[in-house]
């Protein structure tokens, strides 16, 4: 156990926004999609111009022991043809690793023990628009053998080589194989979820203050409900990453498997137990969202009924001088105070009388 007690400091550390920069990606003037190859023993990274290719690499693991550890990023299919070949992957897993757009999964092919993470990285926006990116997503396929772990990476973030690097410094971790390096990759996954996560309650808390901060007289209006929308869909592409993959981290932590260190294994809880945290979080905010774009509909619907409030109280209003003008304005010879000396204003004075009792009336109920 004192082989690993500092595993989760070794794999955790604070978030640095250069941990998850888009760096890992294949150069395009480099014809491989090889980003790293190395040759582990005790522990420690080899030191060999064998081991810069996948087949050199083999070769010393089968002669002097330890494990490789193979990163590629969008393989062709021809590219990892060769590496399927090399550690005799099955083409099904193969198939998965090369198309990508999987479901976050663990399946066991004879050997080797295949998973699909996906990663997710936090757009920065300075304001939330119906059209705004909140999260993009990527994939992390991991191949692990008893002496090969071989990573397969899709999308331009979800970058591995800080974690390789913090990984390589604690050997006594990475002498425990394998196993090792896929719980690093699982922990580094879900620590970039809570990151995440914490990103986007500050945004749903935005929409949330607007749509139930009071407009003029107090009155709640709402706003763009196009802006809910997006960030509904948002978090909706959030939880297709998250929730899949708790049963993945369920196996990995309670079912004994022969690829997986069971020292290593009890960490996987740990990881699990995260997962479950963001889970909650981002079913919360499906919930809370659902409530929001409710909210922000009724509002809506209770503004346009105090308009047509106000119309019509003003229509009721103009109503009572337009009836009495109606009435003088017929042509007719023998009408009430025509030859009247004060008939005029008489009558203005009665309509506006009218109007202003109607006005009052209508103010003191809350129509005006």
């Amino acid at each position: 156990m004192s082989m690993i007690r500092d595993l989760r400091a070794a794999v955790r550390p604070a978030h640095r926004k250069d941990d998850s920069a888009y760096d890992t990606t294949r150069d395009p003037a480099t014809p491989s999609a090889i980003v790293d190859c190395a040759v582990y023993r005790d522990g420690r990274r080899v030191d060999s111009a064998e081991c810069l290719t996948p087949h050199g690499a083999m070769l010393q693991v089968r002669r002097d022991g330890g494990f490789a550890w193979i990163g590629l990023h969008e393989p062709t299919e021809a590219e990892f043809a060769v590496i399927a070949a090399e550690f005799g992957l099955h083409p099904l897993a193969v198939e998965d690793a090369v198309h990508a757009h999987q479901r976050p999964k663990l399946e066991r092919y004879d050997d080797t023990l295949f998973t699909v993470f996906k990663t997710i990285h936090y757009v920065e926006h300075d304001e939330l628009t119906a059209t705004s990116a909140i999260v993009e997503t990527g994939e992390v396929m991991c191949f692990t053998g008893a002496d090969f772990f071989i990573t397969v990476r899709h999308g331009g973030q979800g970058s591995l080589r800080a974690l390789r690097s913090r990984l390589q410094g604690e050997p006594e971790l990475l002498a425990k194989g394998p196993s090792a390096v896929l719980h690093g990759i699982a922990d580094h996954v879900v620590d970039g979820y809570l990151a995440v996560a914490d990103a986007v309650q500050d945004d749903v808390d935005e929409v949330e203050t607007e749509v139930f901060s009071p407009g003029r007289r107090g009155v709640a209006r709402g706003v763009d409900a196009g802006r809910i929308y997006q960030l509904k869909r948002e978090v909706l592409e959030f939880k297709r990453a998250v929730a899949p993959l708790a049963r993945p981290m369920q196996l990995l932590s309670e079912r004994p498997m022969r690829l997986v260190d069971p020292d290593i294994q009890k960490y996987f809880r740990d990881v699990a137990d995260h997962l479950t945290r963001v889970q909650e979080q981002v079913t919360g905010f499906d919930e809370l969202l659902n409530s929001i774009l409710q909210a922000n509909l009724a509002q809506a619907s209770v503004a346009q009924n105090e308009d047509m409030r106000k119309i019509t109280s003003w229509a009721a209003i103009i109503a009572v001088p337009t009836m009495v003008c109606g009435v003088y304005g017929m042509n007719f010879e023998h009408m009430p105070e025509l030859g009247w000396r004060y008939g005029y204003p008489m009558v203005l004075g009665v309509t506006v009388v009218i109007c202003l009792t109607i006005h009052r009336t209508l103010k003191r109920n809350g129509w005006l």
